[in-house]
Formats: structure tokens, sequence, C-alpha cells
């Protein structure tokens, strides 16, 4: 059997929800000349099937060839979002509405207390510290100054114990690799100190402060360092003052390429625990040092690789931990190290209706954080799991924080929603009472705006929750453009927050919709596998479900309705484009996983093999070759208005997918709507993207639909 990189052969996808067989399709009313792109004679075969690849040469993003098709493609697209009229205005909202100052969480280590400022519109947030709340903060760490295009970003922080140094790590235009640097907190200086080739790692300091534990790959080829595999992470621990040549390895398993490692040191400073991953499945193994041990051994204590074991605190030998294992929604239990066997486990929070997402140990209590119906509750109970109270919060919306340590009797959270920008809150666990403690102000009446949760029907009968965020009284008379938003991936909740974006699009008279999908996290482990590997189609079901009750309840129509999504999100975007371009008048696949039989053979992205199957297993290609976006595009098909967008650093999803997408929807589309493809630069998956580009991108997004959603023109965007 052969087939076509872009013409999967259409009894593959019958059944899916819709047809995408060519249709009579309006001429091309765009007036766009797409560049010209070549073509190769690249075929693969697999378990039998012919597959072309036309577009291979695409992958190599150093190539000449490749360069130049990114410049002429960039030069379409910007000349074409150059011509629509409400551009110049929506960017001048957006940079209103950005320009407010907003706080992260603060956190306490060694008597001080640090936090994230942005004071609207710098590119990157500013860390700072003070001794007491009631202290001016002292500017710790600047990142805007390590690049003048704020295209170097803070990536992640540790504070040693004693309240003494900072280790930092910094990412360069979006990319996943990270370098670390130590910083003396009391004069602002960073030392000699400084780590490369990490990725996905955290850093642990041990309690004494004289060096941390780190995750890091062996050092890349330069040239290839974006696309590469990475395989065999391995842990270390620096010492202060010395090289990273010198740096010990604490534990590597070269016969297990494919898994990562992280280390944490207990709050006691005792134990070093060792979570080992494997891609992105929720399961994990688990091994513990004992710090105090001289050459002390890594010592095993959960191996069977049956389910997530999160761990939270630890009295002595006795670890507390998360765990879904026989629990999809999740509980609490301990584990006595001395005693380890599983018939001597003790279940401390049981599994509820509720999805358990974290816990923390403060003020001697447990501080849960819940899922109901995809927003937050926090319950607190104490150490043995008898329910003390829930914490009371302002509404329908999501809560980030709640950290600290046994004997701190403050914790900080932030909550947002649609309409609520995070606002910081100040907990006394004491009284059990929450207090502001900042609260961000910005240009816009949120009593002018609703949002109602709203359940609908799966095709297999399944109930999806979705929200609705719009303008008070809306009409219902299919007119209202409509931006459908999705993940469906990974075990990850989509919950309300805060977005300048998304406000903007509601203030234009848009309405914002986001889909709770299978395979995301919200109801626990069995709505996620739901949606994995050969039950993958669930999650774009899902998606065309409520589109439909969307298009059936008279919020819109098809030719007022837009798609949206990132990296899997991109891929949900793709395959429902290709699965129903009747159903949708716009798409907008951002940094997507758009090649469903190659997208292990880069950088990470055999890790996603836990969610999505590998075209290497027969039975797992029949699958993805059913619903791969790029493999489902069919010449003469009327597919919508799309902008695919991607980055020239996006070594997460590399841009090879949004290439080879753009390239043949471009060659097959049969209809008017244009294909566009957006390549940012010095960007990557969107991790630290400074402000400017932030807005940049959002205008972009935006002005695209205001034209491919036929909606008003206004040389001003309405604010308040």
């Amino acid at each position: 059997m052969q087939i076509r990189s872009a013409s999967l052969i259409f009894t593959l996808i019958a059944g899916l929800g819709g047809s995408a067989a060519a249709q009579d399709c309006p001429a091309n009313g765009h007036g766009l000349q797409y560049p010209s792109t070549r073509t190769v004679d690249q075929q693969d075969n697999y378990h039998g099937t012919t597959i072309a690849d036309p577009y291979r040469w695409l992958e190599d993003a150093n190539s000449a060839d490749t360069h130049a098709w990114v410049e002429a493609q960039n030069r379409l697209t910007q000349g074409y979002l150059a011509q629509i009229p409400a551009r110049d205005a929506i960017r001048a909202r957006l940079t209103k509405l950005w320009n407010f100052e907003r706080f992260s969480v603060p956190f306490k280590e060694g008597g001080r207390y640090f936090y994230s400022r942005n004071d609207g519109l710098q590119n990157q947030s500013v860390l700072y510290t003070m001794k007491t709340l009631a202290d001016t903060p002292r500017l710790l760490l600047d990142p805007n100054t390590l690049a003048a295009d704020g295209t170097v970003a803070l990536a992640g922080l540790a504070v040693s114990p004693d309240g003494k140094y900072l280790a930092y790590s910094t990412a360069a235009s979006g990319s996943d690799w990270n370098e670390i640097r130590v910083r003396d907190i009391d004069t602002g200086k960073d030392t000699a100190d400084h780590i490369q080739w990490v990725k996905f790692s955290n850093t642990a300091w041990l309690r004494d402060g004289s060096g941390f534990f780190y995750s890091r790959y062996d050092a890349p080829n330069e040239a290839t360092k974006l696309a590469d595999v990475n395989y065999f992470q391995k842990l270390y621990f620096h010492k202060l003052g010395t090289p990273q040549s010198s740096d010990t390895l604490v534990y590597e398993r070269p016969d297990h390429k494919d898994w990562g490692f992280s280390g944490d040191v207990t709050n006691d400073g005792r134990y070093l625990i060792i979570t080992a991953s494997q891609g992105t499945e929720r399961k994990n193994r688990l091994y513990y040092k004992d710090l105090s041990a001289k050459d002390g051994k890594v010592v095993p204590l959960l191996e069977d690789f049956d389910a997530a074991y999160n761990f939270i605190d630890n009295d002595g030998p006795v670890f507390w931990f998360r765990t879904d294992l026989k629990a999809p929604r999740a509980r609490i239990i301990t584990i006595d190290t001395r005693k380890p066997e599983r018939a001597n486990w003790k279940e401390i929070v049981p599994e509820s209706a509720r999805t358990l997402v974290s816990a923390n140990i403060v003020n001697q209590q447990l501080v849960a954080d819940y899922l109901s119906d995809a927003h937050s509750q926090v319950t607190v109970y104490d150490l043995n799991g008898k329910r003390l109270h829930d914490v009371e919060l302002p509404g329908i919306g999501s809560v980030t924080g709640f950290s600290g340590k046994r004997a701190d009797t403050e914790t900080f959270y932030s909550y947002t929603s649609f309409t609520t920008p995070s606002t910081i809150y100040r907990y006394d666990l004491k009284s059990g009472k929450s207090s502001v403690y900042r609260q961000p102000k910005v240009d816009f009446d949120p009593s002018a705006y609703e949002t109602r949760q709203q359940f609908y029907t799966s095709r297999d009968g399944t109930r999806v929750p979705m929200f609705i965020v719009a303008k008070k009284g809306m009409k219902l008379d299919g007119s209202n453009p409509t931006y459908l938003y999705g993940y469906g991936g990974f075990n990850i909740s989509l919950t309300p927050s805060f977005s300048v974006a998304n406000l903007a699009w509601v203030e234009m008279g848009g309405v914002y919709v986001m889909a709770n999908l299978r395979g995301g996290g919200e109801y626990g482990e069995e709505w996620h596998a739901a949606g994995t590997k050969l039950r993958k189609q669930n999650v774009f079901d899902d998606f065309i479900g409520a589109a439909e009750w969307l298009v059936q309840n008279k919020v819109t129509s098809p030719s007022r309705l837009a798609i949206g999504g990132g990296s899997n999100g991109g891929l949900l975007v793709g395959a429902t484009m290709t699965q129903r371009p009747d159903l949708f008048a716009a798409a907008i696949p951002q940094v997507g996983v758009l090649d469903m039989l190659r997208f292990h053979k880069f950088t990470i992205g055999w890790a996603w093999t836990s969610d999505y199957g590998s075209s290497d297993n027969a039975d797992e290609f029949n699958a993805l070759v059913k619903y791969s976006p790029l493999h489902n595009l069919k010449k003469g098909v009327c597919y919508p208005a799309t902008m695919i967008t991607t980055a020239d650093h996006d070594d997460r999803v590399v841009p090879a997918h949004s290439f080879k997408f753009a390239a043949t929807a471009q060659a097959d589309q049969g209809g008017a709507a244009p294909i566009l493809i957006r390549i940012d630069t010095k960007a990557g998956h969107g991790a630290g993207k400074p402000t400017a580009k932030q807005i940049d991108e959002v205008t972009d997004r935006w002005g695209f639909l205001t034209r491919a959603l036929k909606m008003e023109q206004p040389t001003q965007v309405a604010g308040k």
C-alpha cells in the first residue's frame, strides 16, 4: 500500500467525525502566491505501507534552502497581516492591557522572602528579595540585563537553605537548553560556578549550602543541538567553587537510555530523593540516598513503575507521597523505608470524587490542592488525615502555591479566573484566614463579562465540560466570532486563568471557549488514559463535539468559528481541521506536533510515545496514520483559513513539523482561504518568551481572525 504524505486514502479517515474528501471549492480568493517549495522522492516503509515524505528536506533547519524558504514564507505572511485594518488598533489595546504590575507567589528560604515582579511591559520579570514583608524589596536578579532584546529568560531558581546563595538557570532564545549560575545573595554578584548542558532539571541544595544536585545530558553537537535526540540523562552533584568538570556523577542508568532523573533534598537535609521518569509517562520509579551516611548508597524504594509517586515530605525514615496507585484521582500514603513492603503502607487521605493535584505539609498540616470539574478547591487536613476545613477561595478559578515547611505558620498562593488577574494571597494557617498581599490593576471592567461552565456530550456519550467566556448579554443567533481552545494530552489540566490575550479577544466582541478534553488530567488518570495511544481519537471527538454544541446552540456558526491550540494542542487543531474542515472558518495550530510518524526522531519527541504510541509499532502506526495532521491533508479539500505558528529555536517540537505541514497544506488547499505560516526568530516553544514578542504574536493571531471570521474592522479596539 502506498500513501502520499499529503493525501491519505479516504477510507482510512472515514468514520472519524467527518469527511475530508475533495469538495467543490470556491476559487482562490486571497490573491496570494505561495513560495515555490520543491519536492523530493523520499519514501518510507511502515509495516508494509509506503509513505511518501516529499518535504523531508525541510527537516534540516540549518540548510540554506530551508533558510530561504523560511524567509519567503515570513515575507508572505507579514505582507498579508500588514494589510489587515484592525492590526494596529489590536496592538495598541494589547499593549495597554499588558501594562499592569504582576507578581509571582512569594516563598521563604534561609530567613528571606523571594518573589518576581514585572512592572508591566518588561520583557522578563525581575527577582526581588527581602527579610520581612514590611521591608523595601531589593532587586536580586534582572534577566532583562542579560540580553538587549529580552530573549534570555530565567528558567528556574533555588535558594540555599542558609539563604546565602541563589542557583539560577537561564534559557536563551526559548531553547530548552539551560545554563546554571550561582549568585551571592548578599553582594548580588555571581560566583565563578557555571554549569552547561542542563535540560529538564531542577536544582537541589545540600542543607549546608556547600553544593547542589542537578540533571544534565552529555554535551551535544553544537550545529545540531536543537534537533538531536536527547537520551541518557544523568544526575550530578556540583560543589561550590569547583569547575563543572569536577562534578560528581550521582546516578545514571546506561542500561535505560530513556530514563530521566531529578534529585530533591528533604527539608531535614537527610535524604536525597531520586525520581526516575520514563518519557512523559506519569508513572515513575523512586530511589533515595541517606546523605548523613558516609558513602551512602542509592537505595531502590519503588521500582515497579506501576503508578505516579510524588514525594511530599518525610518524618525521618517515613516518606509521604501523593500517588494514583489504585486511585485514579489520587490519594496520600506514607511508606516507612525501614519496612517498605506494601503491606506496611499507610493511607492517610483516601481517594475522593475530586482529583488531588498536589499536597504540602505546612504548620504540621496537610494542605491539599484539588480539582473539581476543572476548577480549584483546597482542603486542609491534620497529619492523621482528618479533614479540618476548606480554604475559602474567591470564586471558580485556579490556585497555585501553598508551599512551605512544617514549622511555617504562613504560606502564599495565587488565585486567578478568566476575569481575575492573578492575585497573591497570604494564608495564615493558625487562623485559617486569607488576606490579599498583592492585587494587580488591569484596564478593564470585570463586571462586563461572564463565565459559564457548560457540559456537553461527546460522540461516544462521554460528558465533557467547557468554559464559555463572553460579554454579558451575548446573543444566541449564531453570529458571534468564537475562538475554541483545547489541549487534551499528557495528563495536563486546563483550568480558568486570566489572559490579556483572551481578554482582548472578548473585548473585540469574540467569545472565548476552553474545552476540557480527555487526555488531560481534569478527572484523574482514567480521563488521561482515555485520550492516549489507540484511544487518541477520543480527544478529537471531544473537540469536535464542543464545536458542534456551540453551533447547535447558536453561540456561533461554522463561518464564525476558529480553533486554536499549542504543542499537543497544535496536533489537536491539525487533526480536527483535517477531519472536519467544514466545521471551522479558521485554524491556528501553534508549535504543533503535526508529523505523527516521525515526531519521536527529534530532541525529546521519543518521550511522547507514552501518550501517542510510536510508528515503530504496527498497531500504533495504524492508529497514528489515521489522524496524523500531515498525512491526512488531501488535495482539493476546502480547508479553513490557517495560520501555522512556530519558532526557529523550538527544540521541544522542532519547526520541521510546521514547515512540512504548511508546505503540504498550501499545495493541497482547494478553497479560497489562505494557508500561512508565521515563523518567529530567536524564540522557542513558548516558555520565557519576551513580552514584546508575546504582544506581536497575539496581535497577528487576532488580526488574522478578524479577516478570517469577517469581523468588523475597527480603527480603535474598545477599552475601558
